[in-house]
C-alpha cells in the first residue's frame, strides 16, 4: 500500500518547498520522480532547482539532460519512472496511473488557490477508496509542516 501526502502550501510556495522536500528524500538515499504539469515546467523546476540556494547542491535531471537511471531527483511531465524512485512527488494537480509502484507519494498543492484545494480533496477522495494510506501536512507559521488529523 503506497502512503500518500497530501502538503497544503500556505506560506511558502511550491517552488520554495519542493527544494526542501526533495532535499529529505535525497538525505534518506531515495530516489524520486517529479510531475508537472508541462514541459515548460519541468524546464522551469529544473533550472530552479539548480539556483534557490546557493550553498546547497540537489542533483536532479530531465529529458533534457538524458541518463534518467543515474539521477536521483526526474523531473517530467509524463507518467513514468525512469531512475527506479520510490517516492513521487505531483505538482501542479498531477495525478499519476502508477500511484502503486512508488512506496511515497507526495501531493503539493497551493492552498491560497481555491480551486487547487477543492482539486487536492477530489484526489484525496480518490486516493483513500484506492486503499492508499493518507496524511496530510499543513504549513505551519514559520514554513514547517504539521501533520493534521
Amino acid at each position: 500500500m503506497t502512503e500518500v501526502r497530501f502538503y497544503h502550501l500556505q506560506r511558502r510556495t511550491m517552488e520554495q518547498a519542493l527544494p526542501k522536500i526533495l532535499e529529505k528524500v535525497l538525505e534518506r538515499n531515495w530516489r524520486a520522480v517529479v510531475l508537472a504539469g508541462s514541459p515548460e515546467r519541468v524546464d522551469m523546476l529544473n533550472q530552479h532547482l539548480w539556483t534557490y540556494d546557493p550553498g546547497s547542491f540537489l542533483p536532479h535531471g530531465a529529458a533534457r539532460d538524458g541518463f534518467a537511471e543515474r539521477q536521483p531527483v526526474w523531473l517530467t511531465d509524463a507518467d513514468e519512472n525512469p531512475n527506479g524512485a520510490s517516492v513521487l512527488v505531483t505538482v501542479d494537480g498531477c495525478v499519476s496511473d502508477r500511484m502503486d509502484e512508488y512506496d511515497l507519494v507526495c501531493d503539493l498543492f497551493d492552498g491560497n488557490d481555491e480551486e487547487a484545494v477543492l482539486a487536492a480533496r477530489q484526489r484525496w477522495k480518490a486516493c483513500k477508496a484506492a486503499g492508499h494510506a493518507l496524511t496530510y501536512w499543513q504549513q505551519t507559521d514559520r514554513g514547517g509542516w504539521e501533520k493534521r488529523a
